[in-house]
């Protein structure tokens, strides 16, 4: 099994990183704007689960950030709270309750979580899990009836034989089309105030670690499920608590070939936008950012763009997609990018980018850090600050 980086190793990374920050895409804080992240911290859970030299290399990175969705964090809130006291007083969190497995049944649960500066972000009243109400579940098994007749046979006998111990595992079901979330998304209400006199943003920051499946087709219902959500709400604004909405998470979009699947998943936001009159849906991730050749990719490998964070708003004060093409314009924003920390390692233990790597100097080094750092990277929005 590989090892965890040394003290001095970490030594050497911290003295690159606070050197020059911004080659490596981690954000710095500027007067005026605030950063908005999302982060999957693999199996953040026990405090004992990583060194203390890990614990601080996190917390120096979470600490960047105004307002950061946390995905995968595990029933044990123990090196969450540890990682909440080395970021210091000025930070609050909030998290869900364990969603992807019954309470008391075998599986891998997690929590979805907030972290946000109390200074420059104000949370408010609303917290509370995304669903499908049992209507909408029943209208989806009316709608395809025989094919859900056809797969469940099997599977209600498969489920029998596992409780009568004739088999050891629970029988798998693909489901032909969406019931409910394999992981609920997590909901919270916040402001953003700016300048004096200024109207803050108020935001619903919708917090989702979605299903990797085993097909393609399996990650693309979540996604679609929990879009038609967003713009359900969107369309009911004048009902909604806040009318702008952000999303935040692992979405395993299958964007792995931007030249192939861009245009479908772009041709599905553009069909959102066109749903809304006055309103505004924008995934920047999905475009090449004006100061780059190529998209940004999120996870640790640098093979696939996972993650994302997408708005689905009414505020024209937030950027729209046309908005992506001059990104980074202003130093208060808005802009966006990914803390591409597999980079930092390389260039600081190794001497090259990771991009420069062999395929078997790249296999010695990710599972050094991809466990107890993460195999995701952080991803980033900032945004001026209010002005009216």
């Amino acid at each position: 099994m590989a090892t965890q980086f040394t003290s001095a190793e970490w030594d050497r990374i911290n003295a690159r990183l606070e050197a020059d920050p911004e080659r490596y895409g981690l954000p710095q804080r500027e007067y005026g704007s605030v950063l908005l992240g999302s982060f999957n911290i693999r199996k953040l859970g026990s405090s004992r689960s990583r060194s203390p030299d890990t614990w601080e290399f996190l917390a120096n990175v979470c600490r960047s950030f105004d307002l950061l969705g946390v995905q995968e964090i595990m029933d044990d809130l123990s090196g969450l709270r540890r990682l909440m006291s080395l970021m210091g007083p000025e930070f609050g969190m909030v998290v869900s309750d364990q969603t992807g497995v019954f309470p008391g049944e075998r599986g891998v649960g997690e929590r979805l979580g907030f972290i946000y500066r109390w200074n420059t972000v104000e949370r408010m009243e609303v917290a509370s899990d995304v669903t499908y109400d049992r209507s909408k579940v029943i209208d989806s098994i009316a709608s395809d009836y025989e094919t859900f007749t056809t797969v469940m046979a099997p599977y209600a006998r498969g489920l029998a034989s596992y409780r009568a111990g004739q088999r050891k595992t629970r029988p798998r079901l693909d489901l032909p089309v969406f019931l409910s979330f394999i992981r609920q998304p997590f909901c919270v209400a916040f402001r953003i105030p700016g300048h004096p006199g200024t109207t803050p943003y108020e935001i619903m920051a919708v917090n989702a670690h979605l299903y990797f499946g085993n097909y393609i087709s399996d990650r693309r219902q979540e996604f679609n499920a929990l879009a038609d959500w967003l713009m359900s709400r969107l369309k009911t604004n004048s009902r909604a608590y806040y009318p702008n909405f952000m999303l935040f998470g692992d979405l395993n979009l299958d964007y792995d070939d931007p030249a192939r699947d861009r245009r479908r998943i772009e041709d599905r936001i553009k069909s959102f936008n066109g749903e809304l009159e006055g309103a505004n849906v924008n995934f920047p991730f999905l475009d090449v950012h004006p100061g780059r050749d190529d998209i940004f990719r999120t996870n640790a490998r640098l093979t696939e763009t996972f993650d994302q964070i997408g708005l689905f708003n009414r505020d024209p004060r937030l950027p729209s997609y046309a908005e992506n093409a001059t990104m980074g314009a202003n130093p208060l924003g808005p802009d966006y990018g990914v803390f591409e920390f597999g980079d930092l390692f390389s260039e600081a233990l190794l001497g090259r980018p990771y991009r420069e790597l062999s395929s078997r100097e790249r296999s010695a080094l990710v599972p050094r850090f991809e466990h107890k750092v993460s195999d995701h990277l952080p991803l980033w929005i900032r945004l001026p600050l209010p002005t009216r």
